[in-house]
This record gives C-alpha cells, structure tokens and sequence, in this order.
C-alpha cells in the first residue's frame, strides 16, 4: 500500500517539511502492517529498515528494559545508522500497529536531502545506547 503525505505529517520528525519534500519520503517509503503480537527485529539479526509507528504501539526490549512506543516514535534506525546493520532489539507489536518503513537506501535519501533529520535521529540513537 502506498505511504501517504497525511500520515508523514503526523511524524515529528517530519512535520516541518514541505509538501514536495514529503512526497518524496512517500515514494521512498514502504507500509507495514503487523497484528498484536507479531515480532517486529529481534537483536542479532541482519536490520534492513527503520520504522515509524502511524498506529498503535509496540514494545521495545533493549539491554535488558522495556519501552513502549506509540504514534510519531520511531525504532530500527540503529541497524542503519552501524556499517553491518545488526539489530540490538526486540521489538514486538503490543496492538495492531501501521508503521512507515524506509530501507537503507531510502533511509540513505532522506539523511543526505535532510541533514537536520540525520541530526536527532543520531540523538536519538545515541541516547538509547547510553
């Protein structure tokens, strides 16, 4: 299914962008959708992708705590922002949830065309590896 603006407006990350600026995210940007339960990166493995949570939440398990994230949070982007892209969590969806998901090379766009948005997600990374 295709991303559409509204919900990248939704994203804190990306509300301050222009409108051609977040279609192109859109076209970059893949949906996925996962049913309570479902396991969504689990540490170790090989990560592809980031994600942004559009609906519902998921609970995250990284060195040993739990977190919960909801609407506009996002989660994966350690895996893309380390050289061999290896997970370090578990995440699972709590409810059913709607994520925006950007591959590597999608995610490789939006850093290079925003470089404020590379800036808090490496804030943000870095403050969960702490």
């Amino acid at each position: 299914m295709a991303v559409r603006v509204e919900d990248l407006r939704t994203i804190p990350l990306f509300a301050e962008l222009q409108p051609d600026a977040l279609e192109q995210l859109a076209e970059a940007a893949t949906e996925v959708d996962a049913p309570a339960g479902r396991p969504m990166t689990q540490p170790g493995a090989t990560g592809s992708g980031m994600f942004f949570v559009v609906e519902g939440t998921v609970e995250v398990e990284a060195r040993e705590t739990w977190r919960e994230l909801g609407p506009g949070e996002f989660f994966g982007e350690l895996a893309l922002l380390t050289e061999d892209g290896t997970r370090t969590a578990r995440v699972r969806a709590k409810t059913d949830v709607r994520c925006i998901a950007f591959d590597r090379s999608g995610f490789e766009n939006l850093v290079r065309v925003h470089p404020e948005i590379a800036a808090t997600l490496l804030e943000t990374a870095l403050t969960r590896l702490e």
